[in-house]
Parts: C-alpha cells; structure tokens; sequence
C-alpha cells in the first residue's frame, strides 16, 4: 500500500496554518475533527452565492438544491448505498430520537430491543426510553475487564421476540472496533433489524454500509472533517416499513421520511466538501476505481496510518502502572482513542497538557454506561487522547514526552 502523504494531507487543512493554532498538538479529535478546506470553500460559496430557499427555478436556488443533492448523492456512493437511502439531521443524537420514536409506533408490547453499555449515551438513551412503552429491552454487557463485547453473549439474547439490535461500530472511550458484518449476520438470521452508532468509526475512513449489511448506520459530519451535521443511512426495506416521521406529504420520499424539521442547506451542501477531500486523497495517491472502491481505499489508507502510529502510544501507556487504558493494547484492534483511568479526576492532567501544547480533555464523554461497567465513576471520568489521519509521528512523540512528565 502507498504510505499517506501527511504534507499533502495537512495541506488541505486550513487549522494547520492557522497561527494561533502553532505549536499545539490536537488529541482531542474524538469530540470533533478539523474541517477541510473543501468543506469550508463550498459552506462559504453557499453562504454567499447560494443563500436562498433551494429547488426553485431561478439560478441561486437551483445551483443550491442541486449541491445538497451532489453532497447526499456522493455521500452515498461512497458508502455503497442508493442516494435516497442516506439523509442529513441535526445531530447524530437527533436522529437516533427520531429512529426511536418510529420504532416505538412500530413495536408491540412484549417485542424486544437489544442495546449495549459499550454505547455513548446517543446510541442507547432513546432506544431504552422505548421500555416504558412495553418494549423488552435487553442489554448486551461489555467484559468488565476488556470493555469487549462478545457476539457469543449476543446469540443468547437473540430470539424470535427482538425486532432491533444496537450498538456501536466503535465505543467513543472503549475504541474496540466491533466486527459489524459477523453481528448484522447474527441479528438479521434471529429476523432483527441492525442499528450502528458510526460516529467514533467513520473518522478513521468512510466504512461500505452496503458491504458491511446494517439496516442503519449513524455518524457526524463534523467529526468526519466537515459541518456539523447527523449522517444517517437508513436502508430501504426498513425505511419504507416505519411509520413516517416528516410531513405527510413527503411519505414517498425514503430521505425525507426520518426528517421531520427544516434541514440546514448550507450545511448539507457544504458536506459534498468532504468527498472532495477523499476524491482528492484518493487521486493524489494514484487509487482507481469505483467511488465506494475509492473511498474504502482511502479508509485503508488512513487507518494504516493510524494504527502505525498508534501501537507505539498503546505500549507507551501499557508500560505505566500509574494508569489503566482502556480497551485492547493492539492497535489494529481499536480506533486511535486512548481513554486513560488516572485514579482521580484527569481535569488537572488535561491543564497540564494544554500548557505543554498538547490539546486534550478530561471527563465522561456521554460514555456514562461503559464508565460505569468498567468500574470507574464518571464523576471522575477519564483522560482522553483522540487522534485521526492527519495526526504526524513527530505530534504522538510529543504527546508521550509530555505524559511521561506529568503521569
């Protein structure tokens, strides 16, 4: 495999030549990426060319609608699904409500749900909320010890009665990578429907949903190196069977069915930025193929990357005995999202590495359950080191010398 251009991929980063941002290292990506320079020209054209209400006849509003609808089109081909199979919200958080809220119309008392304590709370709230309308909702525990999820301990609580299975590509303080394929096969053979929670995923390569075989799939744009907006493919044997969340007239329309307020168009036009910063990625680096070909080489690509320079932060922390980290010590096992158990409140650990330069923070995440299970309060949560693609080897060494100061 080519090795990633770090200096071609920095350079399509404005952050990286801001100067109030030299000399600082950012490890705080798992609560949001950079954006890229793509994303911020097309959100700038809209804003001030485009700013209109779109679809109309005249030319502002038509080249608006038709960028909202290259950003859901390519989106979508790059995910490996049909374009009316994805659809943009407010938040990932929103979407799931609005999911939960069309499955609970759906569900009869007695059917089952199953969710996890692997999840950031976006991912099970909603979905556990459905208990109090009758609905069986069983949980899939993690290994206290490991934070893993064993798809053995899935199979028994399948059964004929579970209508949905939930959980996350990856957990956003655990990192573990769930094997997605090996449990949509399980749930979709016990006749369940699958929802994936992509959003700590989907920032280390755009993942082929189409492939890979979930009903749902859920991440964030703006941690996905563009605005902030919710991601949803909702693909359509399933979304033509729940009940339609949006106006009753936009039934028919599978992208709209699961959108029941005003959809931000800049934004969403703005997301189209994100493929171009792939296609570029993928041209820079000599990849052929199909858009979904493309784009799962340029997810290879990164997570190559990633991995590479994670493992050597893995056995950095290992060899403290000091802290526990969280999750497997084998990089190609977990997303590059180190969460630390200091033994006491990390808030004066994340001060100490803002004035070293490094960019971090310390506290639950919305992680609250898989805190819990693992055994550590979430008042004092944990110390969170978070790093994507763009991330350069010289930053991570940096990192390890400023925490083996102040560990």
């Amino acid at each position: 495999m080519t090795a990633l251009d770090l200096d071609f991929v920095r350079s399509q980063f404005p952050a990286f030549s801001e100067p109030s941002l030299q000399q600082q290292a950012f490890f705080e990506n798992a609560g949001g990426s950079f954006t890229c320079q793509a994303v911020v020209d097309r959100l700038t054209r809209f804003y001030t060319q485009r700013k209109v209400q779109p679809y109309a006849s005249y030319t502002a509003s038509r080249l608006g609608g038709e960028e909202m609808d290259e950003a859901r089109m390519r989106l979508s081909a790059a995910m490996g699904v049909d374009a009316d199979e994805l659809s943009f919200g407010p938040s990932t958080t929103q979407n799931t409500y609005v999911l939960s809220q069309a499955f609970r119309k759906w569900l009869s008392p007695g059917d089952a749900i199953i969710v996890t304590n692997q999840d950031h709370e976006a991912n099970s709230g909603p979905w556990r909320r459905l208990a109090d309308e009758g609905v069986d909702v069983r949980e899939w525990k993690i290994d206290a010890d490991t934070g893993m999820l064993d798809p053995n301990r899935l199979s028994e609580l399948l059964d004929e009665r579970v209508r949905l299975v939930c959980f996350p590509h990856c957990s956003n303080v655990i990192a573990q990578v769930n094997p997605v394929t090996e449990i949509t096969a399980l749930a979709h053979a016990a006749g369940a429907f699958v929802c994936v929670d992509g959003v700590s995923y989907a920032p280390h390569g755009l993942p082929n949903v189409g492939d890979m075989g979930p009903d749902i799939y859920l991440f964030s744009s703006y941690k996905t190196y563009g605005p902030h907006q919710g991601i949803m493919v909702i693909r359509r044997a399933l979304g033509e069977l729940l009940p339609n969340q949006g106006h009753y007239f936009n039934a028919g329309s599978l992208y709209k069915r699961f959108t029941p307020a005003g959809p931000d168009h800049a934004q969403i036009a703005a997301c189209a930025g994100i493929i171009d910063y792939f296609e570029a990625l993928a041209d820079h680096h000599g990849m052929q193929g199909t858009a979904t070909e493309r784009c799962s080489q340029v997810h290879d690509l990164m997570r190559a990357h990633e991995s590479a320079l994670l493992q050597p932060l893995l056995d950095f922390v290992a060899s403290k005995n000091s802290v526990r980290m969280l999750g497997s010590r084998v990089a190609s096992e977990r997303a590059p999202t180190v969460a630390l158990d200091l033994g006491k409140s990390p808030v004066e650990a994340a001060k100490s590495l803002a004035e070293r330069g490094i960019m971090a923070d310390g506290n639950d995440f919305y992680a609250v359950r898989p805190l819990q299970a693992s055994g550590i309060d979430p008042e004092q949560g944990v110390l969170r080191l978070s790093f994507v693609h763009y991330t350069s080897q010289a930053e991570v060494d940096k990192l390890m010398t400023v925490l083996e100061d102040i560990l």
